[in-house]
């Protein structure tokens, strides 16, 4: 039987399923209404749907790396309370995750979710997690995913606050050892706490350094003091703020937080490592991730709303 739009558009309204996931249920059940909605109820799918619109921004950041420390991905997956994210059945749900990011050829979240279950062949990973929304009970997703991967050295990962944060390092290098994958630990702790936004100033472009220099110049131009002072000054004022910026910004020129003298960079904590160890060391990149960054955040009154479900 052809599945007319007409048809999805009904299903889609009835249940409040995705629209391809809509027409997969007509295709499976030869265009039977009736045994479509239960096909999506048997996904999890309708379920799913229904909790789809509630804000999910609390959740965990979970890192798998593999045993020769030569790969290891970063995952996302994001519910709506602390308290579920916390739980043993999300936490291994996210594990399962891990696994299946850790070894996905996709390119990106759309790509990774029409993917097959690992765990369950006739399911794809979409459908696994509506699965998991309808046995949880709250809205999930599953927001991003990064793999690193490192043939001449290792990845080393540190994930804080209980999943709050996770960070991936990739470091090329020639001796691995003890102290070579504690210096790791200390760049990833680095990362976490001070959230370098690049590894270098290789990777910052010149774009944005002159994007800068343009809006500092405007903040010293709309100033009475700074403004009058020689071009020459101000030229040296807003290459002074840019190079302060950066150090910040990248995770080479960043202060070492263990260093005992208040200014070892991140850069020279490394080569003395290095040279301890005779071996060359590079940070090549690195990945952070944090819980719910950039997304709208729930504020609830959690009595309230018990008394409201309450009637």
């Amino acid at each position: 039987m052809a599945i007319t739009a007409a048809m999805v558009k009904e299903l889609r309204e009835t249940t409040g399923a995705g629209m391809m996931d809509c027409k997969k249920a007509l295709t499976e059940t030869d265009g039977d209404m009736e045994k479509a909605v239960e096909f999506l109820r048997e996904k999890g799918l309708a379920t799913a749907q229904k909790k789809a619109g509630r804000i999910a921004a609390e959740g965990i950041v979970m890192l798998k790396v593999t045993d020769d420390a030569k790969k290891a991905v970063a995952v996302e997956v994001n519910a709506e309370t602390d308290f579920v994210a916390k739980n043993d059945t999300f936490q291994n749900y996210v594990a399962q995750v891990c696994e299946q990011a850790l070894e996905t050829s996709a390119e990106d979240i759309d790509a990774f979710l029409a993917e097959t279950w690992k765990f369950d062949s006739s399911k794809t990973v979409n459908e696994a997690l509506a699965a998991q929304i309808a046995v949880i009970g709250e809205n999930m997703k599953i927001r991003r995913f990064q793999q690193v991967e490192e043939n001449n050295g290792i990845v080393v990962g540190y994930t804080h606050m209980g999943g709050k944060i996770g960070v991936l390092v990739d470091i090329e290098t020639d001796v691995v050892n003890d102290t070579v994958n504690e210096m790791g630990k200390n760049i990833a702790m680095q990362i976490a706490a001070l959230k370098p936004e690049y590894t270098d100033r290789s990777e910052v472009s010149a774009e944005y350094i002159e994007h800068e220099k343009e809006i500092l110049l405007s903040q010293i131009m709309n100033d009475p003091k700074e403004s009058q002072k020689p071009e020459k000054v101000i030229k040296g004022i807003v290459e002074g703020r840019v190079n302060k910026e950066l150090k910040e910004i990248c995770l080479m020129d960043q202060v070492y937080v263990k260093a005992e003298d208040g200014k070892q960079t991140v850069a020279k904590y490394i080569a003395e490592v290095a040279k301890a160890n005779n071996a060359n060391i590079k940070v090549k990149g690195f990945v952070r991730f944090e819980t719910g960054e950039g997304l709208e955040k729930k504020n609830e009154d959690f009595a309230a709303e018990v008394a409201a479900q309450l009637g």
